[in-house]
């Protein structure tokens, strides 16, 4: 008897539906075709074993199965309760008048509970796009796939609760929830909050400079100073996600299978990983690709702490998805796509002891290791960080003072001001969204300058050594300034504040 049942497979952050034919006939033998993995040729254990712990077992006849389409390679072991479903149906243990109705997946455990799977989401948005009536995953999942409003999603602890679903007509236990309620229910609940920040003012000042422009920021200064502190607190300034933009995030997580037990994702991402990280880690990629950090950290923050310590060739590999917001990995047979629109964040000392520029501490490095150290960090890739803020150490005086700082709610109100500005200044043009995207026509347009700005702008390049790459910076920044105080125009002021945050642009840094 031959029996069609469905699964499905994620490449890149897109779901692809999997039709599996079962067919049993005469004969012997258990022979599975359609480019699977060996995970799922190991399959047939897990099944004989979960069907025998629960009173019911593997025909004694020729099961064949084809997974299609067959081009397409077909990994992992969560087609183990579709494998195991099909099986049953196709050798008359349960009926199979409605399984062509039902997405199912699940990786079996041996007494045939299940394990939870990866990619749910974006499963359940292809079942709803394609008609099914019902997605059957584990319980562990069922959360997750059912932010997807309009699919039933069934989650189940064992095989037998499917078994008696279709064969005894016992109702699962559907999994409802309401994605609106559960997107504004954490929408302003953030973990971190910049009122556990004691001093450090201009230092927030620039964060939240970097919050309302989109801005890249780099932070330099000595190790306890404070700098991972105010890093982590970034993305509680950021403006609020907007339910696409947490639907494309938690998509992306799913993927990984970093969304167990978990519903919608509606804080921004931070990503903090290990300098020890390699390329692949970084950007994605890999024998069957997955999403690195940098697509983990979209619409979010990517924090990179003690930067000329990783890799030069991990950080050359991030310039082209910094400049094209995603990251495309090809392979022979296929291109996945993942999306990466993230702020980076950077921190780094200021030397190799840590302590250069600080004046209660002995300089030990000499010109050339402090050289060394700082040539680690290519010019390209410094041409994508638009602000760079040194850290001083928090006095004794502030550390115990017992008045909390500016709350992360207040500040964020600020950002999210700006950039609504920013919003109406660029809805016409096509991926243009904050002023840190702006290209040197628009920075032309959007950034003009009275003659005392231009004036004061020529007299400090001129004075502190600023690069050339550093003036296009400096007018982004200002404009962002501008935008915070609520103004059209870009006043010297503004140009002044921005200036102050170019320090690795200054000679003495850099080289």
């Amino acid at each position: 008897m031959l029996v069609k049942i469905f699964g499905s497979a994620v490449f890149g952050v897109e779901a692809t539906t999997i039709i599996v034919e079962v067919n049993i006939d005469k004969g012997i033998g258990y022979h599975l075709v359609g480019l699977p993995d060996n995970a799922i040729k190991e399959s047939s254990y897990r099944i004989s074993a979960a069907l025998n712990n629960n009173g019911y077992k593997l025909p004694g006849k020729k099961i064949t199965i084809n997974m299609a389409p067959a081009d397409l390679r077909k990994e992992g072991s969560a087609y183990d309760l579709t494998l195991a479903v099909g099986i049953l149906a196709a050798s008359n243990q349960i009926k199979s008048d409605n399984i062509d109705k039902y997405i199912i997946m699940g990786e079996l455990s041996l007494d045939g509970s299940l394990q939870p799977i990866k990619g749910a989401l974006p499963i359940a948005i292809k079942a709803l796009e394609e008609g099914f009536v019902g997605f059957i995953l584990p319980k562990q999942n069922a959360k997750e796939a059912a932010i997807v409003n309009g699919l039933k999603v069934y989650g189940i602890e064992n095989i037998t609760e499917v078994i008696h679903f279709f064969d005894k007509n016992i109702a699962l236990e559907q999994t409802i929830i309401d994605t609106r309620a559960e997107f504004y229910k954490n929408l302003n609940n953030p973990e971190f909050d910049f009122a556990d920040v004691k001093g450090q003012e201009s230092v927030k000042r620039s964060m939240e400079i970097a919050a309302a422009g989109g801005h890249n920021i780099i932070l330099v200064g000595p190790p306890g100073s404070g700098k991972t502190m105010l890093s982590k607190r970034l993305a509680s300034i950021l403006p609020p996600m907007t339910l696409q933009e947490a639907l494309e995030t938690t998509k992306i997580h799913s993927v990984v299978g970093k969304v167990k037990d978990a519903g919608l994702m509606s804080q921004r991402p931070f990503r903090s990983p290990h300098h020890t990280i390699s390329d692949v880690a970084l950007v994605g990629g890999g024998q069957y690709p997955q999403p690195g950090e940098i697509s983990l950290s979209h619409n979010g923050v990517l924090f990179l702490d003690e930067l000329p310590e990783f890799k030069r060739t991990v950080l050359e590999v991030m310039r082209q998805p910094l400049e094209d917001r995603e990251v495309t990995i090809s392979r022979a047979k296929f291109t996945v796509t993942y999306p990466s629109s993230f702020m980076l964040v950077a921190s780094m000392n200021p030397s190799p002891s840590g302590y250069f520029n600080d004046p209660d501490a002995p300089v030990t490095s000499s010109p050339a290791e402090m050289q060394r150290y700082l040539s680690k960090i290519s010019g390209p890739l410094l041409d994508r960080i638009d602000i760079h803020i040194e850290v001083n150490p928090v006095p004794f005086e502030k550390l115990s003072e017992e008045r909390l700082g500016e709350p992360s709610k207040i500040i964020r109100e600020r950002v999210t001001k700006a950039r609504e500005i920013q919003s109406k200044r660029f809805h016409k043009i096509e991926n243009v969204h904050y002023n840190a995207q702006m290209s040197v026509n628009q920075i032309r347009k959007f950034c003009k300058l009275s003659d005392e700005s231009k004036i004061l702008l020529k007299n400090a390049m001129e004075r502190l050594n600023l690069s050339a790459r550093a003036y296009d910076r400096i007018l982004k920044v200002s404009r962002t300034i501008a935008d915070l105080d609520g103004t059209e125009n870009i006043s010297s002021s503004h140009i002044s504040e921005a200036i102050q945050y170019r320090s690795l642009d200054r000679e003495g840094w850099l080289g």
